[in-house]
């Protein structure tokens, strides 16, 4: 009898019911679900062939033990006891991918590194040599995964994500997922509708996924077989055996899922570039002559006579984050619906948005919505039979191209603009009589709408809280939709104006990851100096308005001396600095993005680079480090992020719990006369007490809070330090 093992299967969220499904399919017995994965007993051969098979997945799961984890000694000794000689060589390597937190692992730099330990510890009890830790060319991966007070310790069978095929390296705009693409067309119904011999078209195809996706599923394909290696292939329980079995096996079925007569793909993009990498995408999917596409436009689609009387339209629209581009994109859900509704009656459409305000404008009345997460942005699957039936007027848009977002509560929505125009009325005057441009508006001030709205010259900065448990999404996403509706007419600038981002706790990669790519940058003034602006593609601007006055400080008290930026950012403050006559700076951040920023707004500003000097550098790694002779400055400006744990990082930032280390390492490299400004906006921060026993040190928070930002006395706090004399 083949021995059983234990699996987690990973999965995008809102996919596990789905997922569940499917591992039956495969011969596994589900017993338990998660948020995102589904725990599962088979035989090897049946997780090999989830690896292989599941058009669902991220990650197939060989699990190991269950390790106490609510002491250092308890957590090592848990891996520690782990076989591991069954499960790599002496001589081999691995990495280590670690998750979650509890009260003794705070980050899984440090969780990572007790695992690492403990297997190279047991391995080395082996033998003289010990195994290596490889991050990019592993022979297994170590899977550990913390939960309140246990750790999952597990072999990662998949290698890297099973999203991943291998035929699309390129990416249009906004792509989907390949297995959030494969959930869609199995909520989408399309394997029974492919059954029947239905067509398949997405009139917004970008780089073809769904498509591609829709002719895998169809053809009975594996979604793995292009994968060039899977992560057991190295592993010692590795069976090749049966693994060429499974391998013989999905080119016999690929071979068969080609004959006889095959359902039509089709799919067009008004945007002949991308249209460009979906065909290379076709051929690397080896669906040459089976996928078409081609340059059209919504507005130009028609019926070939040659399409069948049934199938599906599968579209991922864009979702819009203005203000016009949601008006806009009305328009092309209507296109989308007279399309539909002209060409393809009988058909089934699905519509994966956003913005599921937006359905409205197609025409049909949605018979079914399924929820999911598109990266991070919450999404829905709308589903529409195409007949006259379920035909409805579309709802609020006003001619071609125009789509206002329907206002349930007119007096609320009204009470926001009457807030706006009130504080446009006392904070723009001040605003102007400081020569300020740049200010902030209005922050949450009415608990029905937490948002923060900033002005930046001619423009508006919609930034969207996360709302709190106790208002569901959609009321939500209703606030936001009244909100967008008055904010141009309030506030008497062009909708196209109008820019909103949800704002979300960010870590790791996510700090510096964009949120769009349009590459729009504009200067505004401060203080007489200018500097570089992108109100889309970042979670930030790239100017922190609320640090307006300690930047005012630091020009203030800059002539002559010697300036230094720690965690410098877009460089706003050492811009000031030297505006101010300081007489040399250099500015530090790890992130290229805004270092490369850094020195552009130097640049404009006539900085000398030979003075002005912008490094990227690690400030933990750098602070750490022992001081250079030259590395003397006399104003030092530090305002380090709360928490990161970035893989460029030497170590992990915990604000709270590192700072005192930080401050005295950075006053190690300030003169005797020298003042330190450290800043944060940690809201529960507390400094130690241990400093001022060290230092002289003064709060200086509410002189660095201007008028626009004192109804939100938190939003940072401030302090000078100096050595004692």
């Amino acid at each position: 009898m083949a021995e059983h093992y234990e699996f987690f299967v990973t999965c995008p969220r809102g996919m596990d019911n789905l997922l569940q499904t499917e591992l039956e399919s495969f011969g596994l017995d589900p017993y338990k679900t998660a948020p995102a994965g589904v725990w599962a007993r088979g035989t090897l051969v049946q997780g090999y062939r989830a690896c292989l098979w599941s058009r669902l997945a991220n990650r197939v799961l060989l699990h190991l033990a269950t390790v106490n984890a609510d002491s250092n000694e308890s957590l090592y000794q848990g891996v520690y006891d782990i076989p591991w000689e069954s499960h790599l060589a002496v001589t081999g390597k691995f990495r280590v991918m670690f998750t979650g937190t509890n009260e003794l692992i705070r980050n899984t730099q440090y969780g990572t590194q007790k695992v690492k330990d403990a297997v190279v510890d047991r391995l080395r009890g082996q033998g003289t040599i010990r195994p290596s830790v490889d991050a990019k060319d592993p022979d297994i991966t170590v899977s550990a995964r913390v939960h309140r007070g246990e750790l999952h310790v597990a072999i990662d069978l998949s290698g890297d994500s099973l999203h991943m095929r291998g035929y699309r390296t390129e990416k249009g705009i906004a792509p989907v997922r390949e297995n959030l693409a494969a959930a869609l067309l199995m909520r989408a119904g399309w394997p029974e509708i492919a059954a029947d011999k239905g067509d398949f078209i997405d009139p917004m195809c970008g780089s073809g996924t769904l498509l591609i996706e829709a002719a895998l599923m169809a053809l009975d394909q594996a979604p793995g077989r292009l994968r060039r290696r899977f992560g057991f292939e190295r592993w010692l329980g590795h069976q090749p055996e049966l693994w060429l079995e499974l391998r013989q096996e999905a080119e016999r079925r690929a071979w068969e899922g080609r004959q006889g007569v095959l359902p039509r793909f089709t799919g067009y993009d008004q945007d002949s570039r991308v249209i460009a990498t979906a065909w290379r995408n076709i051929a690397r999917a080896g669906l040459e002559g089976i996928v078409h596409v081609e340059a059209r436009a919504v507005e130009d689609f028609h019926r070939d006579g040659q399409w069948s009387e049934t199938g599906l339209v599968l579209v991922n629209p864009p979702y819009g984050e203005r203000l016009s581009e949601r008006k806009q994109l009305g328009g092309l859900y209507q296109a989308l619906g007279e399309a539909v509704r002209e060409h393809l009656v009988g058909w089934r459409l699905g519509v994966f948005t956003g913005a599921p305000e937006l359905g409205h404008a197609i025409g049909l009345r949605s018979h079914k919505q399924y929820r999911f997460f598109n990266g991070k942005i919450p999404a829905q699957l709308l589903l529409f039979e195409v007949n006259e039936a379920n035909t409805v007027r579309p709802r609020d848009v006003a001619g071609h191209g125009d789509l206002r977002p329907k206002i349930s509560h007119p007096e609320r929505a009204q009470m926001l603009a009457n807030r706006l125009k009130k504080n446009q009325k006392t904070l723009g005057q001040w605003a102007r009589k400081q020569n300020i441009q740049c200010y902030r508006l209005y922050d949450a001030d009415m608990p029905e709408f937490a948002i923060a709205i900033d002005i930046y010259g001619d423009r508006v900065h919609v930034q969207e809280y996360a709302a709190p448990r106790s208002v569901d999404e959609k009321s939500a996403r209703e606030r936001l939709a009244e909100a967008l509706a008055v904010i141009p007419e309030a506030l008497s600038v062009a909708p196209e104006h109008v820019v909103c981002k949800q704002r979300q706790r960010q870590t790791g990669k996510g700090q510096y990851e964009k949120q769009a790519a349009t590459g729009e940058f504009m200067e505004v003034d401060e203080l007489g100096s200018r500097l570089r602006v992108n109100l889309r593609d970042y979670l930030d601007t790239g100017l922190f308005l609320d640090h307006r006055p300690v930047r005012r400080w630091l020009r203030d008290h800059a002539r002559n001396k010697r300036f230094l930026n720690l965690f410098c950012y877009t460089g706003a403050a050492t811009v000031q600095a030297v505006a101010g006559g300081a007489s040399r700076s250099l500015s530090l951040d790890m992130s290229k993005t805004y270092v490369e920023w850094a020195r552009a707004n130097l640049a404009l500003n006539g900085a000398n680079p030979d003075k002005h000097r912008v490094e990227q550098a690690d400030c933990l790694k750098w602070l750490a480090d022992k001081p250079t002779p030259d590395q003397r400055f006399d104003l030092i400006f530090m305002d380090p992020p709360t928490f990161s744990n970035s893989a460029r990082m030497q170590g992990v930032l915990d604000i709270q719990r590192d700072h005192g280390r930080l401050i005295r390492q950075a006053m190690t490299r300030l003169t005797a006369d020298g003042v330190l400004v450290f800043s944060n906006n940690f809201r529960r921060f507390r400094l130690d007490e241990d400093l001022s026993e060290l230092f002289e040190v003064e709060d200086v928070t509410p002189s660095t809070l201007d008028r626009d930002f004192q109804r939100n006395p938190r939003i940072h706090q401030c302090w000078h330090i100096w050595h004692r004399a």
